[in-house]
């Protein structure tokens, strides 16, 4: 039986960023953490349910159900194989993962795997995680937006994943618009501008969840929030195996740098 844990992740956010920022960065978050456990927010195992049996079974559904969403239209294109691919490369798993996660991708493309009763195990070992739940629609989407931009049969099964999971269909549209702004897509833009001002502070709000007119208060409240439903030890702490802790690394800082384009263009 695989095991993924065993890692720390302190130290992990400091190089999430460079120099002061990261430093800073990591008071924040522990700032937010340091909130949640002390109002009582610690997750609690159901059962005799570990927090390793979790992890393997996220990991296992999140390749298999990939290597479905890849053989939707009937075939599994190179885009989609570099697509899958890539997902791995950038959660930086080890040799060992990465074929474990190739044979579950195999397993999952076969006639006979399916679906249901892979969503209906994946939605037992999310209960009560919803993070954990948007964390394995994010880790799809992602992949899917890479190998065949969400095109065909594979958005309507996404749909269904989405639905299984209880995440509505507002929430997987914001998670699809996050996605397409590529991460740390607001520095490289500062360096190399892509898009307008009003472009990116559009991006910049979708990122934090927050209309662009709401008040400075409310802006720092939506990224409290978005840092506290994407902080890697909080994700860690329900289960989200150690292999997929990059991904919610990125996801932080895109948040981060979200807001700081907000902050600097406010004045906040």
């Amino acid at each position: 039986m695989m095991k993924w844990t065993g890692k720390v992740v302190g130290g992990a956010l400091g190089l999430l960023t460079m120099g002061p920022f990261g430093a800073a960065l990591g008071v924040v978050l522990g700032h937010q953490f340091d909130e949640q456990a002390s109002a009582g927010d610690e997750p609690r195992l159901r059962g005799t349910e570990s927090l390793a049996s979790i992890g393997e079974s996220f990991f296992r559904s999140t390749f298999q159900v990939m290597g479905h969403l890849a053989k939707a239209d009937g075939r599994v294109s190179e885009q989609e194989i570099a697509a899958a691919r890539a997902v791995m490369s950038d959660l930086r798993l080890n040799p060992d993962q990465v074929r474990a996660a190739v044979s579950y991708f195999t397993a999952g493309k076969q006639a006979g795997f399916s679906l249901n009763a892979e969503l209906a195990a994946l939605a037992r070992t999310c209960e009560g995680r919803p993070e954990l739940a948007r964390v394995f629609l994010e880790i799809q989407v992602r992949a899917a937006l890479a190998g065949n931009n969400m095109q065909g049969p594979v958005r309507e099964l996404i749909r269904r994943i989405a639905a299984r999971l209880d995440i509505g269909m507002l929430e997987l549209a914001h998670v699809e618009a996050v996605l397409r702004i590529r991460n740390g897509s607001f520095r490289a833009q500062a360096q190399q501008p892509r898009a307008s001002e009003a472009e990116q502070m559009e991006q910049a709000y979708r990122v934090l969840e927050v209309a662009p007119h709401a008040a400075n208060e409310e802006i720092v409240k939506a990224y409290r929030r978005q840092l506290s439903k994407h902080h890697p030890d909080k994700l860690k702490a329900n289960g989200l195996p150690d292999s997929m802790i990059e991904h919610a690394k990125q996801r932080t800082q895109q948040i981060i740098e979200a807001y700081e384009l907000i902050k600097i263009r406010r004045r906040i």
